[in-house]
Order: C-alpha cells, then sequence, then structure tokens
C-alpha cells in the first residue's frame, strides 16, 4: 500500500471510509503519532482518492458519485493510459496479434513462433532458434509472449498484466516496465523451448515475472506502495503447481507452458529483489 496523506487525529473519518469503499477505492487508515495517516491500495485511484478526501474536508456530500467530464469514463481513462504507456502498448499488441491471426491464421503464427515452421506434405517442419537469429530473425526471442490462442487464454493475460503492470509503471517507471516485458518475455521463452517445445505463446511468464517483482518490492519495501493480495499470490503460484501435475492433463488443463510460468516468476523474483535491495 502507498501512503497518500495525513488526516488530524481528532477527525471522524467513518464517512470519508464508507464512501471510499462505495467507490471501490481500497484504502486503509492507521494511527500515527503526527495524525491519522490514509493508505492507497492502487495507484490508479489515487486522483479519485483525492477528488474523495477534497469532498469530506470541505463537508460537501459523499453519497453522490464524483463528477466526471464529459464524454465519460473515456475522458478519465486516457490520462491513465498516459501514464503507462509501455503497459497500455503491451495490452494493446497482443489485442492486435489476436485480431489479426482470425485474418491472417497460421501465416502470421508461423512468424512469430521461437523457430522458423515449414510444411512439408502434411507435416509441420521446425527449424532451430539458430537458424532464425542467423536469418536476422531476432523478434523471435520476444514474440512468442504476444502469441495467444483463445479468448480465455488472452483475456485471463492481460488482466494480471494491467493489475500488475500499472503498479510497476507509476511507481518504478516505463523504463522498470519495459525491461521486465522484454527480460521477462525473451527469459520465458527460452526456458520453454529448452525443454523441446517449439509452438507454444502467451503472456503469462511475463505475468509471473511481474507477481514475482510486485510481490518481493511489497514485501521487502512495504511503505513503496506495492501491493498485491496474500491470497492472489497463493492462488498463482498453487495453479502453476497444479499444471505442472498430471492431474492439469485430466480435466483439460494440458499443454500449458509451464516452464515459461517458472522462467518468468524466477526473474521477477530477480529483478524484485535488485530493485528492493537498492531501495
Amino acid at each position: 500500500m502507498q501512503p497518500v496523506m495525513l488526516l488530524p487525529l481528532d477527525a471522524d473519518t467513518r464517512p470519508l471510509r464508507q464512501a471510499l469503499w462505495q467507490h471501490r477505492i481500497g484504502h486503509r487508515i492507521t494511527r500515527e503519532d503526527e495524525g491519522q495517516l490514509l493508505w492507497l491500495a492502487d495507484p490508479a485511484h489515487h486522483d479519485a482518492l483525492q477528488e474523495m478526501v477534497g469532498r469530506w474536508q470541505r463537508g460537501d456530500s459523499l453519497t453522490a458519485a464524483p463528477e466526471r467530464r464529459q464524454p465519460g469514463r473515456v475522458a478519465g481513462l486516457m490520462p491513465l493510459l498516459r501514464r503507462v504507456p509501455v503497459t497500455a502498448a503491451t495490452l494493446g499488441l497482443c489485442l492486435v496479434v489476436f485480431a489479426l491471426i482470425g485474418f491472417l491464421g497460421d501465416w502470421l503464427i508461423v512468424q512469430l513462433t521461437i523457430v522458423p515452421i515449414g510444411i512439408a506434405g502434411e507435416d509441420l517442419v521446425y527449424g532451430t532458434l539458430g537458424q532464425g537469429l542467423a536469418g536476422g530473425q531476432l523478434w523471435r526471442l520476444i514474440s512468442p509472449a504476444f502469441l495467444h490462442f483463445g479468448w480465455m487464454h488472452l483475456i485471463f493475460n492481460l488482466m494480471w498484466v494491467w493489475f500488475f503492470g500499472r503498479q510497476v509503471e507509476v511507481l518504478q517507471g516505463s523504463r522498470w516496465m519495459l525491461a521486465l516485458v522484454l527480460v521477462a518475455g525473451v527469459g520465458a521463452n527460452l526456458a520453454q523451448y529448452a525443454t523441446g517445445t517449439a509452438l507454444f505463446g502467451g503472456m503469462s511468464g511475463v505475468v509471473y515475472a511481474l507477481l514475482g517483482h510486485v510481490w518481493l518490492m511489497s514485501r521487502r519495501v512495504p511503505n513503496s506502495g506495492f501491493f498485491v493480495p496474500s491470497m492472489l499470490v497463493v492462488f498463482m503460484l498453487g495453479w502453476m503447481v497444479f499444471t505442472m501435475t498430471s492431474m492439469a492433463g485430466q480435466v483439460g488443463f494440458g499443454n500449458v507452458a509451464n516452464e515459461a510460468h517458472l522462467g518468468g516468476l524466477l526473474v521477477g523474483l530477480a529483478t524484485g529483489w535488485f530493485a528492493s535491495s537498492r531501495r
């Protein structure tokens, strides 16, 4: 959580807390020697929290929804996207690739796989990573991260990229987010390829890198503003372990890029340890 402001010790903050929860603004108020310290869970809600506190301090009604500039939610979304350009670009590129696959089909997929793939008769012929890199196809190191093979696969990954990525970009800057996407994407792809798998894709490795990075920052630098619910960490780690077992295949979750998940997580833990040590 991120500390935002001190409120007077004798102030009745119950109406403010109720209004913040009503508007789904995660927060916490702790009593300190200097006053009541207001903490914010999600940095993306900073402007909305400031507006709500201002209304509470002026004695204005907190029951009505805060006024929004026209033309509605889009106007409020654009400033947020400008604050997190790398996260927004990552989501946008995944969506564009997914849409283009619907038009270009297999041709686009084989351009983005980690190794060149050809067709001989009715069989797929796989090249090697060395052949691709020697031919100048350096994008193959990162491009599988932007491949998704279904709506659920796409939505699940982009949801967590948005949740974790905007924390990294708002609190540490766009360079950190860009470095994490590139290093974790390449690292996760190479980890999966090292197992002998050539046809895979998805942003899951980056998601697990962001998870590890944000979790370590939140644990080792408690006042940094990073936040991840403990149960979410348990769920995502449990999911990674579950998909590594034979039970996953028996219930229809086979062919999961488990090594990419693990590789991305290790990258995120390494970057989180490095960044938190500097803080």
